[in-house]
């Protein structure tokens, strides 16, 4: 089964994403861009840069397993971000979905992000992935590959990925747990947090 394959630690799981598609809504997308994030302090992969990294809240309760669940939050109140959980159930682990190349139901992405949006950027960023395959807040905790779900994944073969700082975080900033496929124009530009250490003064 696909979710097998995510039942792996973070890094694993987020070279397995990218290539997949994506489907949401009237719109299908190839994943070319995602981000690692782990768990607790206590746990197998310590990660302060995560949401579960004080442990299980009602609002990271879906980080926890089983693998193959979307996470969903809104970024700074207002941009949804969804994540692909992977791990095993009880043990944090997801994957941030950053960016997609819109490969079919370009019209429908097209009218929720703005005629003004190149193609190309469409789902260029987390917001913006979710903005155009219409993935909300009411999405959190489906079941990524169950036949009926409204927002679907289906693995490909593993890629060849370029790795780099995760984007914007202030924690554990330097940590090379960006993953993109290389050479593709949707991928997002790297902007550090300017609250983060200086670089390589964080793990």
């Amino acid at each position: 089964m696909n979710v097998r394959r995510l039942s792996v630690d973070p890094l694993a799981a987020a070279r397995r994403l990218l290539g997949a598609v994506l489907v949401g809504r009237g719109v299908s997308a190839v994943v070319v861009e995602v981000e690692a994030y782990g768990g607790p302090d206590h746990g197998s992969w310590p990660d302060p840069a995560s949401h579960s990294y004080r442990g299980p809240t009602g609002r990271n309760s879906v980080m926890f397993g089983p693998a193959g669940r979307l996470y969903t939050y809104r970024s700074h109140g207002i941009h949804i971000c969804a994540n692909v959980v992977c791990a095993t159930d009880g043990v944090a682990g997801a994957v941030l979905l950053r960016a997609a190349k819109v490969e079919s139901g370009l019209p429908v992405a097209q009218r929720r992000r703005g005629d003004s949006v190149r193609p190309v950027a469409l789902a260029r960023g987390p917001g913006n992935l979710c903005s155009a395959l219409g993935i909300t807040m009411d999405d959190n905790g489906i079941d990524l590959f169950a036949r009926m779900s409204p927002i679907r994944i289906v693995l490909g073969e593993q890629q060849s990925v370029v790795e780099g700082p995760r984007v914007g975080v202030s924690k554990a900033a330097d940590r090379p747990w960006r993953f993109c496929l290389t050479g593709r124009p949707e991928v997002s530009l790297y902007r550090r947090s300017p609250r983060a250490p200086a670089p390589g003064e964080s793990d």
